[in-house]
């Protein structure tokens, strides 16, 4: 997901929104599998680092974000947010180094699960909860159920949620003055960030068409044309539909790993991505109001 939190009027919906944000989602899922085919040549690091570049330089060129410089009190929020964004995707990345796609984006869905349901003192609230725990839990090599998960990847999974959780958080609060310019600025300051990380990694690739070709893809899937297609839902879309769709995410990564890289989950795999999906799902239609959607 990559658009920065925009409050959304009710409005009349037909079936384009709906397609637009599917579409968005597989976009990102499509790059997510071509950036693990980088991993042998890049490493992690290095195909963090140039997604994160090349979706920065597509975003200030659709965006401008110069035409709307940040206020000397929202620099710390912004900072936050890219920092985030940039700690985030290099969990992520490397992560999925280690475990499935589905696996991976359905632990990490739990960050911003986590978040929606933070302060309640529901009871049902309590359930969905609970519920994505179990589904970590399925998830979970430490649990005795998928020994066959790298428990190092998971932690780094986990750890990329709990970035997203608080990725949600600064994205609001630097979003409520720049809007939708805030990804391009937090995109930006997540590439400078990653620099150190990938830059040793990526430099030698600079001058090879194929290698730069495929960043270039994991730019654009990852990147640009998810965000391209978010803006154009998000003023057509209520909120809780938003979130109940993007609900599906965990299910979409687990089809792309399957369809593009081979990877098959195990049955009790299968239900613990689910238990994650029905708690997020539960959580938005048992959302009181609408509420920003996450980035």
């Amino acid at each position: 997901m990559t658009s920065t939190p925009i409050a959304k009027p009710q409005v009349q919906m037909g079936a384009m929104p709906v397609l637009g944000l599917l579409g968005s989602m597989l976009s990102v899922q499509v790059g997510a599998a071509f950036a693990k085919g980088l991993f042998p040549v890049l490493g992690p690091e290095g195909t963090t680092m140039l997604r994160l570049a090349i979706g920065a330089l597509m975003l200030a060129a659709v965006l401008m974000p110069w035409k709307v410089l940040p206020s000397r009190r929202n620099l710390p929020w912004l900072a936050a947010y890219g920092i985030t964004v940039c700690a985030m995707n290099l969990l992520f990345y490397a992560a999925l180094q280690r475990i499935p796609l589905g696996i991976c984006v359905a632990l990490e869905f739990t960050g911003p699960l986590f978040v929606a349901t933070l302060g309640s003192r529901r009871l049902l609230d309590l359930v969905w909860v609970g519920l994505a725990i179990a589904g970590v839990m399925l998830l979970s090599p430490f649990a005795g159920i998928s020994r066959g998960l790298d428990p190092l990847g998971v932690v780094l999974a986990l750890a990329a949620g709990a970035c997203w959780g608080l990725y949600i958080i600064f994205a609001q609060k630097a979003g409520a003055e720049l809007g939708a310019r805030t990804s391009a600025y937090g995109m930006a300051i997540a590439a400078v960030l990653a620099l150190p990380f990938g830059f040793g990694a990526a430099q030698p690739y600079f001058s090879d068409p194929h290698v730069m070709a495929g960043a270039a893809v994991v730019g654009l899937f990852s990147s640009a044309l998810p965000f391209y297609l978010e803006m154009l839902v998000l003023a057509r879309m209520p909120a809780r539909v938003y979130g109940m769709l993007v609900c599906l995410e965990p299910a979409g990564a687990a089809l792309t790993g399957f369809l593009f890289l081979a990877e098959k989950l195990n049955l009790l795999q299968c239900a613990g991505i689910a238990a994650v999906i029905g708690a997020a799902f539960g959580t938005a239609v048992a959302a009181r109001r609408p509420a920003p959607s996450p980035a």
